[in-house]
């Protein structure tokens, strides 16, 4: 009798209910339209959110090719990348690159601070991106820089140097993308940009010392974590999902695997290159750990450019080349006394203008090698100089003018103590470094703050 009752009772609550949530689901019918444009939403949202669990990649891997005096210091930097970028990006960056408005093709001007947060999926998956440009400066000017100086530096990137080249390619109004340049996630916008920031700040502040002996020969400085440097580059590469196939800018409709699928083989011909590479290079003559680890970003960095446009076949051929790229480029920056701790120079901006002019060769409609003839590679040429040429002389400029009134380096006493305990009055590894460094390298200055 009771199971009838509350049987009864369920059914008659069921028919009051019925008709007011029919009314109410014809009255919020939602369309195919509006879901597709949900969905996208959400994988844009996502993706973003990859890309930018790709900074404590970039956090690891610095700090593992550095000394462990400095791996806070590391931190540091890495972190105010992207707190100082997101606000640059948000108040100026974000409408100098995609503003309602285009001035000539060279920049946009509009929406400063996000004044239409309908676009704020939009600006979300930028700021990363933007984000992501800063922190290659972080790891070439390591071990060296005031921290200070590299904050007065950071809002430079992220709120005009960058922001310009993205309206360049990617706001639909640019000249270099009217051009019919192409760069789909970025070789060339993001990297190439971080990678010749990071020359212009290498040769305004110097090597560090001791990494050159009296006879101007190059020194090994080595780095204190392989496995921090090792899962550096396992995020980074998990990340660059959400940097190549994210840049879909749709999941609806979009080929995400396709991407993928280019953007893993490029990755492991890298590797596998550089690793060989290394191998056979009198300099190492062995199969060098950081230099497999840079050859699998630099892959990743070849492919972000042409990642929708080539075949797997071609993926795979730009990662080859990539990976022997970036160890002659290490080896010849460092031979040049360009002194980059990480090799982000090579990773970043070498690999960057391969990503870049691969393109034209191997894009399947227009590339060289599809019959597409000499115009594409011409224009991605053209792409290269005017990004390289734009971020290295208003790096340069910036960082001279940071220099002359403020100083951009260290004392010798705080380089050689580390920029934990000079710079920031703590030592990442205290019991480490107590038991290994002598007072004296510890606390040169003897307790006195540093002039």
């Amino acid at each position: 009798m009771r199971t009838f009752r509350l049987a009864l009772v369920t059914t008659l609550a069921a028919a009051l209910l019925a008709g007011p949530l029919a009314g109410l689901a014809a009255a919020q019918e939602i369309t195919t339209e509006e879901v597709a444009v949900a969905v996208n939403a959400v994988w844009v949202v996502v993706a973003a959110i990859l890309v930018m669990f790709m900074q404590p990649g970039f956090a690891l891997v610095e700090a593992g090719f550095t000394r462990a005096k400095n791996a806070g210091n590391i931190i540091m930097k890495n972190f105010m990348d992207f707190s100082v970028g997101a606000l640059m990006y948000w108040a100026v960056g974000f409408g100098l690159a995609y503003g309602g408005s285009s001035l000539g093709g060279f920049l946009a001007y509009g929406d400063f601070f996000l004044g239409d947060p309908g676009r704020s999926v939009e600006w979300f998956f930028q700021v990363v991106f933007a984000a992501t440009a800063a922190t290659i400066v972080s790891g070439a000017m390591a071990e060296r820089t005031k921290f200070s100086a590299y904050l007065l530096y950071t809002p430079f990137i992220t709120g005009f140097i960058y922001p310009i080249v993205t309206h360049w390619v990617w706001s639909g109004d640019g000249w270099l993308g009217s051009l019919g340049y192409i760069d789909f996630a970025g070789s060339g916008v993001v990297h190439l940009v971080g990678g010749s920031a990071a020359l212009a700040g290498v040769l305004t502040i110097g090597a560090r010392i001791g990494k050159y002996g009296p006879d101007g020969k190059p020194l090994p400085v080595p780095g204190h974590s392989l496995t921090l440097g090792a899962l550096g580059v396992f995020i980074l590469w998990f990340g660059w999902y959400g940097f190549n196939a994210g840049s879909t800018l749709q999941a609806v409709g979009a080929d995400i695997a396709s991407v993928a699928a280019t953007t893993t083989l490029a990755a492991a011909a890298g590797a596998l290159a550089a690793m060989i590479s290394g191998w056979a290079f009198p300099v190492y003559g062995r199969p060098d750990v950081g230099l497999t680890l840079n050859g699998a970003l630099a892959g990743l960095v070849g492919i972000t450019a042409g990642t929708a446009d080539v075949a797997n076949v071609g993926a795979v051929l730009i990662g080859l080349v990539a990976g022997v790229v970036v160890v002659v480029s290490i080896v010849g920056l460092e031979r040049a006394g360009i002194d980059d701790p990480v090799g982000a120079i090579s990773v970043h901006g070498t690999a960057g203008i391969w990503g870049v002019l691969a393109v034209g060769l191997f894009a399947t409609d227009g590339g060289l090698f599809y019959g597409g003839g000499l115009s594409l590679i011409a224009i991605q040429a053209i792409g290269v100089v005017a990004i390289a040429g734009w971020a290295f002389v208003t790096s340069s400029v910036v960082f001279r003018v940071i220099d002359r009134f403020w100083g951009i380096r260290v004392s010798p006493e705080e380089e050689l103590a580390g920029l934990d305990r000079m710079e920031h009055g703590a030592d990442a590894y205290p019991e480490f470094m107590e038991q290994i460094a002598p007072s004296e390298l510890l606390d040169p200055m003897n307790g006195r703050a540093p002039t």
